[in-house]
């Protein structure tokens, strides 16, 4: 059964080309020498992009190969105006970022809800031979062309907006720790890889506040080089404010699963280190008293630290108490505001873009129906001289 998460799109964007100005004369009786009247052409559509709480994947856009804007309309005798290409509006989810297909470079990003960003503007129309008219030219023979299209193939990525990210292996217990704590309901199952898709959940705290827990498919070794499912859902743990690492308590070596984690994360985003960190032991019903007081002389003393059990509930107050506490400490909220450009702005790494687009099956190529030439300024487009007729 296909998933209806859809957190990756390719789509070929085009605006609308301006339209052209008349060249009239007006000849009428009465008035044989009415002089210029061209209208100028209209606008172009452009292509706006619109943040949209009420969508939360890019299923809708799945299928829009291509996307283009209104042509603006020519102008007309008796300087009447061309119509204005109608602007299309493509309604993202919140946390949307955009990269140049072709090059990998950011373009932009949608974080919140009515956030309008002009992706491609539509072209300017051509002035009509009116506009040139003066005492010297009573009768200008000429008129502009409108700007052309522009034109890109952008990537859509989804990145989820949460406060806690869950990192960790397969089967660590994430899926039920997300249920345990809140009202959503992830498939769980004895076998690896159970979650193949990220999920959301909000965590009620005291006093009526929450705050939100993205549950992602586990992590392998070599996840940032493609392996398993990592290289395609790691973007999602960059907006989280505060990274959960997860470990099963009966593992051989906590610490060294802890590192294995933290070196995939390094070698995807070296910047996601600065987040603040809380490590997780899950399944402790399966140990007792003194073997918990023993593995927690192993495990690093700077890092926070909870032994849990989502099954029995042991530890998740706790739970909640720490990441509350980290969630909301002065330096997690300044490193979160110093930090958003950085990772906003990051350029997508061409090395692996080969490989994420055949994980999603857009490897093929989107035919471009015709060429199109761009301008910088209506200055630098050469006049054309026309006919009477």
């Amino acid at each position: 059964m296909e998933s209806n998460f859809v957190d990756y799109v390719k789509i070929l964007c085009r605006s609308g080309k301006g339209g052209k100005g008349s060249m009239h004369l007006r000849h009428v009786k009465y008035n044989p020498n009415g002089g210029p009247d061209g209208g100028d052409g209209g606008k172009g559509g452009s292509i706006i992009l619109r943040g949209n709480h009420n969508y939360w994947t890019l299923l809708h856009l799945k299928y829009e190969r291509h996307i283009f804007a209104e042509h603006g309309g020519n102008g007309g005798r008796d300087k009447c105006h061309g119509t204005d290409g109608k602007d299309v509006y493509i309604d993202v989810p919140c946390g949307t970022v955009v990269y140049n297909a072709e090059t990998g470079k950011y373009v932009c990003d949608v974080t919140y809800d009515g956030q309008e960003i002009v992706l491609l503007k539509g072209g300017r129309g051509g002035l009509g031979n009116f506009q040139f008219r003066s005492a010297t030219n009573q009768a200008p023979r000429y008129a502009q062309p409108g700007e052309p299209m522009q034109e890109m193939t952008v990537i859509l990525e989804l990145k989820l907006l949460a406060d806690v990210g869950l990192v960790g292996f397969p089967n660590a217990g994430k899926s039920t720790l997300v249920s345990a704590l809140s009202n959503a309901r992830p498939k769980i199952a004895n076998y690896p890889f159970t979650t193949m898709e990220p999920s959301l959940g909000i965590v009620g705290y005291r006093d009526g506040k929450s705050f939100v827990m993205a549950d992602i498919p586990g992590i392998i070794e070599g996840a940032a080089e493609g392996k398993g499912l990592g290289l395609r859902f790691l973007r999602h743990i960059e907006r989280n404010s505060l990274l959960l690492f997860m470990v099963p308590g009966d593992t051989d070596d906590i610490k060294h699963e802890y590192e294995i984690l933290l070196n995939e994360l390094r070698q995807f985003n070296p910047e996601m280190l600065d987040k603040h960190r809380v490590l997780a032991v899950t399944k402790c019903d399966l140990l007792d008293a003194e073997l918990i007081d023993m593995l927690r002389e192993t495990l690093p003393a700077d890092l926070p630290v909870v032994f849990i059990s989502a099954v029995t509930g042991f530890g998740l107050e706790e739970l909640k108490d720490v990441l509350w506490r980290e969630l909301n400490a002065e330096s997690n909220k300044l490193q979160t505001i110093t930090a958003e450009d950085s990772l906003v702005h990051r350029d997508k790494d061409m090395s692996l873009f080969a490989k994420e687009l055949a994980d999603e099956g857009e490897d093929e190529e989107i035919e471009y129906v015709e060429d199109v030439e761009e301008v910088d300024d209506l200055d630098d487009i050469e006049y054309v001289d026309i006919d009477d007729d």
